[in-house]
């Protein structure tokens, strides 16, 4: 990678330098003299934070536990420990789950792929312990939602309300979530992969490369290898990175050494998505040590990768939360401002199109009968205008 093109890092904290250098290791920790004496300056509590919010108590738990006594506070060991032992449960009784929703699925007739949760995680460490996760994602064919969201209901979920002005959850989502009470697990069915203006592969292309995890004894199917690599790039990017999980998941995957990179190239290329392939391995490359094979390479350098890394770190570094309601305000705008810079030229257009499109939140700004909903299209860019201008004179 040129040099130039290459993004510059310093961990903010000895703290998340200590965690990243435990990503990057191998199974075994080998801790020399000077390097015990370092650990004892660790805030610990700041460690166990960063773990925390990184999602990778299991992970980190596994390379800690055999390390020599009083290098890691008892504290510090036992916190991790529940964490990793509340996740083994939680992953066992996602994987039951997932083995009864597939049955009746397939039961039905529709066909279903997981797209996270234990298969992948199987698929990724062999130990479903080891990732965490909490829920489950499943892709079905759009034609069979109607079914999907009967098979659901009958089985005690309860379906996530979306507000809809005109009707629109499927053109405008590409995803709704589905929680049982009682055994308080969410599944989130998805229609398509990405949000609508993120290019990515059908149903039918995605079936036709499918995988069978040998997690259970019934069939559950999962994306071929090259798919799921350009998913979960796909997907840690829209979330910033701003969880170092996201990145292992990846360095996980190029370590396998089981990818086909050549069809990597052309399916990154055919969805349009070497810029967020780009920042992925800049990212994984700069702070986990991730390979860079030469088919992938050349996304590596070029200047709009390097600075979409850039924009990346401080999601990682300052441990934000997008998930947050309200969001703060600032945060807001770096998102926003985020989302805006990963999207093609061509995605770009179609998020002003689609800004225009009117939303429930019209519907409150000013009421108008059914037969006139319509006229929302027309109105959309004064209610837009009137809101801003509202919360402006509010915050004053």
């Amino acid at each position: 990678m040129g040099h130039k093109l290459r993004i510059n890092y310093k961990p903010k904290s000895k703290e998340l330098s200590f965690l990243l250098g435990l990503l990057k290791a191998k199974e075994k920790i080998n801790v020399d003299s000077n390097e015990s004496m370092s650990l004892k300056d660790l805030d610990w509590d700041h460690f166990l934070e960063l773990v925390n919010h990184h999602r990778c108590c299991p992970l980190v738990y596994s390379k800690l536990k055999n390390m020599e006594k009083g290098l890691i506070p008892s504290h510090i060991i036992k916190a991790l420990y529940q964490e990793y032992k509340k996740n083994t449960f939680k992953m066992l009784q996602l994987t039951g789950e997932m083995e009864q929703v597939n049955k009746l699925f397939e039961e039905k007739h529709v066909p279903l792929l997981s797209l996270k949760g234990p298969p992948i995680a199987y698929d990724l460490f062999g130990d479903i312990s080891l990732r965490m996760s909490k829920d489950l994602d499943i892709l079905v064919p759009e034609k069979d939602l109607e079914k999907t969201d009967r098979i659901l209901l009958s089985l005690g979920y309860e379906k996530e309300e979306i507000p809809t002005l005109l009707n629109e959850i499927k053109w405008r989502h590409h995803h709704i979530a589905y929680y049982h009470p009682e055994k308080k697990i969410l599944i989130e069915i998805h229609w398509r992969l990405h949000p609508r203006s993120l290019k990515g592969a059908n149903f039918e292309e995605l079936w036709c490369r499918k995988r069978k995890s040998p997690l259970t004894n019934h069939p559950i199917y999962f994306m071929g290898r090259e798919d799921l690599l350009l998913y979960l790039i796909s997907h840690g990017s829209r979330h910033g990175w701003f969880r170092l999980r996201w990145l292992k998941d990846i360095d996980q995957m190029v370590r396998s050494n089981n990818i086909d990179y050549e069809r990597f190239k052309l399916l990154t290329i055919k969805y349009r998505q070497e810029h967020l392939v780009g920042q992925a391995f800049q990212l994984a490359n700069t702070l986990l040590g991730t390979p860079l094979y030469e088919e992938i390479r050349k996304f590596t350098v070029t200047r709009r990768a390097k600075s979409l890394a850039n924009k990346a770190i401080p999601y990682i570094d300052e441990m934000v939360q997008f998930h947050m309601d309200p969001m703060p305000i600032e945060l807001a705008k770096s998102y926003k401002s985020y989302l805006f810079s990963i999207k093609t030229k061509r995605q770009k257009i179609m998020y002003f199109i689609i800004l225009f499109y009117p939303k429930p939140l019209d519907e409150k700004t000013v009421r108008l009968p059914k037969n006139l909903y319509f006229l929302y299209f027309l109105l959309r860019p004064f209610l837009l205008f009137w809101r801003k201008l509202k919360k402006t004179v509010l915050m004053k």
